[in-house]
């Protein structure tokens, strides 16, 4: 049940953001030629904040519930990552910020 929640309101959290930032073209009003469009710079700033924010909830979630950790995942999808390393943070969040950057 708080996977649900915590993924609605990231949800809303992102279309906000491409709300504020993109406007008309979220809420489905055409470009000029027609078709929906969605500006990269809006695009790839908040998947970015999105996937970061993400990851940081992600570790403060393994240090409240070791039991449940996930850093072996994070550990396979972000190279160089190391678990409770403050330059395997640091390398962890400009990863997942990165990625963000690579999907437009």
């Amino acid at each position: 049940m708080t996977a649900i929640i915590y993924f609605a309101v990231l949800a809303a959290i992102l279309f906000v953001a491409l709300r504020f930032t993109c406007g008309d073209c979220v809420m489905g009003k055409s470009g000029p030629e027609g078709a929906v469009r969605i500006p990269l710079m809006a695009f790839g700033w908040a998947l970015s904040l999105f996937l970061a924010l993400t990851f940081l909830i992600c570790v403060a979630f393994d240090l409240i519930f070791p039991g449940y950790a996930m850093y072996e995942t994070w550990a396979g999808l972000l190279p160089g990552f190391v678990w409770l390393t403050p330059a395997g943070f640091v390398i962890g969040l400009i990863e997942t910020f990165l990625y963000g950057w690579y999907v437009p």
